[in-house]
């Protein structure tokens, strides 16, 4: 890992309060949900996006699923809060729509998980000013650095 993806990954880590799980699954067994609960267990605001669900349960908290990042912002909005990371649990050939929402609502970083990768999706975000990750772990990332 480079330097300076180390150097984004700490940033990320350290200043992200409220992570936005795109793709999180109601299903326990699932990458996604297990992530999820691991950041909601370690201090993070975790808020579900996925338009199948209406809600799900991670770690014995309900949780609303909105069906857009979008949708997920204006609530928040609405108590003062935002969506400080994206974390991308869908395929990569639907993480450039994910981008246009990520920049347009101003969230200040990206990261896709392990096997979601667009590189003139990711290149598009970064000219935006947004910090990205692709293809890694944020659950492994993390963990590595406690």
């Amino acid at each position: 890992m480079s330097e300076n993806r180390s150097a984004i990954i700490d940033e990320m880590l350290k200043n992200a309060k409220t992570i936005a799980v795109v793709g999180i699954s109601d299903k326990s067994w699932r990458a996604s949900h297990n992530i999820a609960g691991y950041l909601a267990g370690h201090g993070y605001r975790v808020v579900a996006v996925n338009p199948a669900l209406s809600e799900v349960a991670v770690n014995g908290k309900v949780l609303t699923s909105y069906p857009t990042l979008e949708d997920a912002q204006t609530a928040l909005a609405v108590e003062g809060s935002k969506i400080d990371l994206v974390d991308v649990f869908r395929a990569s050939e639907h993480v450039p729509p994910i981008v246009e929402d990520v920049i347009r609502l101003h969230i200040p970083y990206l990261w896709l998980q392990d096997g979601v990768q667009d590189d003139e999706a990711i290149a598009k975000a970064e000219a935006a000013g947004v910090n990205c990750i692709q293809n890694d772990c944020i659950f492994r990332e993390h963990a590595a650095r406690r």
